[in-house]
């Protein structure tokens, strides 16, 4: 491969922590709000078509949400083992994870394009597609897939850009994809100009060629420029012992993930039961909140490797510290997010509909989900700092606490008391109650470090 010159990093064990958080924190989140800010361009432009339209979409998002969790997985257990190695001064071991990305990017991504053609209908199905939406959450499935090998790389490499103390590059990256998706969504779902008309699948579509242009970009910053890794050819050949160390913590990740996607299928097949409408509030909030939820997860990647790299040279009060300023940040921003969402519920959801049937679902809905978004940001950024201390287990099984004893069996049980509203109340009372959960279990991994 070619030689690259060398640029200065950020100093992820000596820069101020403030300044760190700063640089390492507000790229990915520019990158995060603008991808949400694409998913919510993306919801406008389906809602004119038809709430269906957006039920059928909000079908396909926690399948999409495996996809995602598979390439999150990867790049989180890849970034983690990454900047751990380069905080211990094993940069050789750095090199190959990157070349193993390669490697794995392409082969999950054609196993999911593969299964996704020989089995759309039934996962559809699965996941909560009744015969009224099914037909149009088909279209817009079977063109999505094809994408998966590009989203799978695009997002493997972001975490190993930031890995080495390079958050600008997933910026740039994250960035470019969604401003074109943005741009071709209108061209291809209505015909404009030149194009045809293609409704949900020019949706699909657009993701897909925007994700193609885009790996272009983060192949040339991870190969071409100046990177600090070196890939070589006999790095992309597999390596058992680095994909071991990689899903050491992508496996917990990934199946953490994947909690979220049965969140999801949950929700859906609860929702179900009370028509489109109720699934179409629930793709609404959950783009719209997602803006909120991007920003503090962009905060939560940009945490992760100044954890990796601070454990990995052994400095372990400068790790606590990190943290903790991260969390009250984190804090700040749900609490006035959550203000500002509660005044302007109903101008927000009239950007993207004026259904009044819809929108007597939607509005109290929306308020009712967000009403505990203020914890929800620490607890990211403690479970970022499990996963930059390589403890991907511990994630994921604080988070399957949240999911499976407490949210899931919520769903369930509360609408027998309060009808729809009871499915929307779940979310934040487990919120409450696993706040408190994993703050205790971050205090206890503070008293082990200092140990």
């Amino acid at each position: 491969m070619k030689q690259k010159k060398e640029t200065k990093k950020i100093d992820l064990g000596k820069d101020p922590i403030g300044q760190l958080l700063f640089k390492m924190g507000l790229p990915s989140i520019v990158a995060m709000l603008v991808m949400s800010l694409y998913n919510v361009v993306d919801t406008f432009w389906i809602a004119k078509i038809s709430p269906q339209a957006i039920a059928a979409l909000t079908i396909c998002f926690p399948i999409q949400m495996i996809f995602g969790a598979l390439g999150v997985g990867t790049g989180v257990g890849a970034g983690s083992f990454a900047s751990r190695m380069f905080g211990a001064g094993k940069d050789q071991n750095a090199h190959k994870t990157a070349g193993q990305v390669l490697f794995l990017s392409v082969f999950f991504g054609l196993l999911i394009i593969i299964f996704g053609i020989l089995f759309h209908d039934p996962i559809l199905t699965f996941f909560g597609a009744t015969e009224e939406i099914l037909p149009l959450s088909r279209r817009y499935l079977t063109v999505i897939i094809y994408g998966t090998p590009f989203l799978f790389f695009m997002m493997t490499t972001d975490y190993l850009f930031r890995s080495e103390g390079n958050p600008n590059t997933p910026m740039y990256v994250i960035s470019t994809s969604a401003i074109l998706n943005a741009v071709l969504d209108p061209f291809l779902i209505f015909g404009w100009g030149p194009f045809p008309e293609l409704g949900i699948q020019g949706a699909a579509l657009a993701t897909v060629i925007s994700q193609f242009l885009t790996i272009f970009l983060s192949v040339y910053f991870l190969i071409f420029s100046h990177s600090k890794y070196r890939i070589k050819w006999k790095y992309i050949v597999p390596n058992p012992a680095i994909i071991k160390a990689i899903y050491r913590v992508g496996v917990p990740t990934f199946i953490t993930h994947l909690l979220f996607s049965l969140v999801l299928t949950v929700y859906n097949q609860k929702l179900g039961n009370y028509g489109p409408l109720a699934i179409a509030t629930l793709g609404l909030g959950f783009r719209i909140n997602g803006i909120l939820m991007m920003v503090i997860f962009g905060f939560g990647h940009g945490v992760m490797p100044l954890v990796g790299f601070n454990y990995g040279a052994s400095n372990f009060e400068r790790l606590k510290k990190i943290v903790s300023v991260a969390a009250k940040y984190s804090a700040l921003i749900g609490g006035i997010s959550t203000i500002l969402i509660e005044i302007f519920t109903r101008p927000i959801l009239m950007i993207f509909s004026q259904d009044t049937e819809l929108l007597a679902i939607a509005v109290p809905a929306f308020r009712i989900f967000v009403l505990t978004q203020v914890l929800v940001g620490p607890t990211i950024i403690w479970i970022n700092m499990f996963n930059g201390l390589g403890k991907g287990t511990t994630s994921m099984v604080l988070l399957m606490i949240r999911q499976i004893l407490f949210l899931i069996p919520l769903i369930y049980l509360l609408p027998a008391f309060f009808g729809l509203n009871g499915v929307w109340i779940a979310q934040p009372v487990s919120n409450i109650v696993v706040f408190f959960i994993i703050l205790y279990w971050t205090r206890r991994e503070y008293r082990l470090l200092i140990k």
